[in-house]
Order: C-alpha cells, then sequence, then structure tokens
C-alpha cells in the first residue's frame, strides 16, 4: 500500500500567523501554490491559509469604505482555517485521496507527533493519475489499425 509519506511534498512553505494576507499572497503567485500551512515557531500546524482566503481578502479590499482597514495588511491569524482535516505519513494513499474528495478539500496537511512535516495536494494526485495512465499506455499491447494475422 502507498502511503501518503511517499508521494507528499516534505518540509511545505509555510507562513506564521504574523505575516498578512498580503504576504501569503505574493507568496501563492510567485511559488504558485494555492495553500500555506501557517505553524508556530516549533512547527507546530494553527491553520491553512488558502487562494480563496486571498481572493476573498482581495474582494473585501475592494469593497472597503475608505478609512476601514485594509483586510490584505490584517495578519494571517484573522483568516486561518482552524478546523483541519489532518492525515498521519502512514496514511494510505488511496484513503487520503477519498478523503479529500468526499470533504471537496484541495489540501491535507501532514503531521507527525503534532509538527507539520509535508502537504499533499490535490494537484499531486493529478499527477499521480498522469504517471498510472502512462504507465497504463505502455503496458497496453498495441493495436495496428486494419491489419489482421
Amino acid at each position: 500500500m502507498l502511503t501518503v509519506k511517499e508521494m507528499m511534498t516534505p518540509e511545505p512553505i509555510t507562513l506564521s500567523s504574523k505575516h498578512t494576507i498580503n504576504d501569503a499572497k505574493r507568496l501563492m503567485d510567485s511559488k504558485r501554490i494555492r495553500h500555506i500551512p501557517i505553524v508556530s515557531d516549533t512547527h507546530q500546524l494553527q491553520g491553512l491559509v488558502t487562494q480563496r482566503d486571498v481572493l476573498a481578502a482581495q474582494t473585501s479590499s475592494l469593497e472597503k469604505s475608505v478609512g476601514n482597514d485594509d483586510p490584505m495588511k490584517a495578519t494571517l491569524s484573522r483568516f486561518l482555517t482552524h478546523s483541519l482535516y489532518t492525515v498521519a505519513p502512514t496514511a494510505g494513499l488511496k484513503s487520503a485521496a477519498l478523503f479529500m474528495q468526499k470533504h471537496k478539500i484541495g489540501c491535507l496537511p501532514i503531521v507527525e507527533n503534532e509538527r507539520l512535516i509535508g502537504i499533499i495536494t490535490d494537484t499531486d494526485f493529478v499527477a499521480i493519475a498522469i504517471n498510472l495512465l502512462e504507465i497504463q499506455e505502455e503496458t497496453e499491447p498495441m493495436e495496428l489499425d486494419g491489419e489482421s494475422a
């Protein structure tokens, strides 16, 4: 059985809750990622900021009245998704994929001994599917058009 540890991104890019939503946006844009785990100084998972959170902050920033605080300058602690689904590194890959599909989530932080050690995302599962399709194509016998033996 394949485990999430075998396919996860180890040591994912993280921020602290002291960073701003603008910091998260810049990091997501520069690294082309959609999920940023928020961790403490001891690498304990505190929450998750997603691209959707950034987009929501941008929308509210556009709608803000003159004189209100700019949500893009707010610290990430204001935007954290605290009720997180996490998984142990020994969890089965298929189980993790089914869990993500069932709960309609785009990533699962991988936690061991209360510390973030990795992340697996829907993009990782697309890459796995592509690899499996390529393997299947290599093992299928080729059909010759119109030729008979």
